[in-house]
């Protein structure tokens, strides 16, 4: 697979007209950034810099105040939450590290937590700095419990930059020119993609059938690692779907690893992900919003019958029982169960699936609306899918200069992410600063 789906990259030539058009103290910053940090395709060069974060906007250097419906999916409980930065502020001045043969109270009541809340059980974690390294040990533990080394994933997934990630991740853009990645990494076709590749009759059914036939082929996959929902394209399969996954899994000795880093948290309106599409998996990696949208961290939650690594370091990490990040992840915990945040996603996504739907019977550049909980994906049309996918890197620029920054998955969808904490009147006007820009060009 070639398409580009993890993001919109910085080599589009409007990348260059938008930083033209940036003030002073910014380009000078954007020139120095690019002077001292190597250059990758979705980040540096960047796009601006930056001087605040709170709630739902950034303010760059110009002034400019930007709602922010991208944020890298860290900003369940919005920028600068009051008491996150409480709960890291206590932890710095009261144990600010934690060398990792020791342990202390906010690691084991965060990972206690974490265990509690994931259904299935019981359950036992381990901390890591990102999501990359939460996969990491995941697919050691999973080599390690079943003796097997092969996996099983979808091509066009996202599963982290490091090796191991993009070895069993799917998108070119992290792959290509690489040299050789980890072996046993087998692929099967899209997630969103099911019925270009198995027929519009029936094709999850199909697509099951297929993984089913992959796993008992040779009967030595050590796990199928998925996103339960596809977070890029903002797609859920239909129901029934993961069961038989989960059950295919099951019967030929494999082990589901459910990748929720962007997705979990409450985002969907449930804690987790999974808990929408019927199956519980094996181990569950989350990440990027566990740590408030301030501190890095990462989870991976397994059932408690995989606690047979005793002789291996399947992580090792340094900050790995980092007592501030913990705390902020206990704050973040606490925000989404007392401020009813796993209500406030659905009703968040109430209001902008109405708003989408209105402005895609308006405009014929629009197709689709998808939504899955406080999460929207915006499908732009045209004459072909080199056109759309121009058209809708066209409306992102033009949304930035509205205030709105957002992230095109797939080529052509795009993607909005509101913090949870949005007030109403801030979603509106997101919205509205989204229409102009369609609007803008939408012949």
């Amino acid at each position: 697979m070639s398409r580009t789906v993890e993001g919109d990259v910085n080599l589009s030539l409007r990348r260059n007209a938008w930083r033209a058009g940036l003030g002073p103290a910014a380009s000078e910053l954007l020139t120095e950034d690019e002077r001292w940090f190597l250059r990758q395709s979705l980040s540096t060069p960047c796009l601006d810099g930056l001087t605040s974060a709170r709630g739902a906007t950034l303010t760059d250097l110009d002034g400019r105040v930007i709602f922010d419906f991208h944020g890298n999916s860290v900003h369940q409980v919005g920028y600068g939450h009051p008491r996150v930065i409480a709960a890291i502020s206590a932890a710095m001045a009261e144990l600010p590290f934690s060398p990792r043969r020791y342990t202390n109270r906010h690691a084991v009541d965060l990972a206690r937590r974490l265990a509690q809340l994931a259904p299935g059980g019981p359950r036992k974690v381990l901390f890591a700095p990102g999501g990359a390294e939460a996969v990491s040990m995941a697919l050691k533990l999973a080599r390690t419990a079943t003796g097997r080394h092969k996996t099983l994933s979808m091509w066009d997934s996202f599963h982290g930059a490091t090796l191991d990630a993009i070895s069993v991740g799917g998108e070119a853009i992290f792959r290509r020119n690489i040299g050789p990645l980890l072996p046993g990494t087998e692929h099967v076709p899209p997630l969103d993609l099911a019925e270009r590749f198995f027929g519009p009759d029936r094709p999850f059914e199909r697509f099951a059938d297929f993984i089913d036939y992959v796993l008992g082929s040779e009967g030595d996959f050590a796990a199928l690692i998925a996103e339960p929902i596809r977070w890029t394209t903002v797609f859920r399969p239909p129901d029934g779907f993961w069961a038989r996954v989960r059950e295919s899994c099951t019967r030929h000795g494999t082990l589901l690893i459910f990748d929720e880093v962007p997705s979990g948290l409450g985002r969907t309106g449930t804690m987790f992900a999974h808990e929408q599409v019927g199956a519980v998996p094996d181990m569950l990696v989350l990440g990027k919003g566990l740590g408030g949208g301030i501190m890095p961290l990462a989870a991976l939650i397994a059932d408690a019958r995989l606690d047979v690594g005793a002789e291996a370091a399947l992580g090792h990490f340094t900050h790995e029982k980092s007592p501030v990040a913990a705390a902020a992840a206990l704050a973040t915990l606490d925000i989404i169960a007392e401020e009813n945040l796993l209500e406030r996603a659905k009703t968040v996504g109430e209001r902008g699936r109405e708003r989408l739907t209105e402005m895609s019977r308006r405009f014929d550049c629009l197709g689709a609306v998808r939504q899955v909980g406080a999460y929207f994906g915006l499908e732009i049309t045209a004459a072909s899918p080199v056109a759309a996918a121009d058209r809708a890197d066209a409306i992102l620029y033009a949304a930035l200069r509205h205030g709105l920054s957002f992230k095109v998955g797939g080529g052509n969808i795009v993607t909005l992410c509101p913090p949870l904490t949005i007030t109403e009147a801030e979603l509106d006007s997101a919205f509205d600063r989204l229409e102009a820009a369609v609007a803008s060009n939408a012949g």
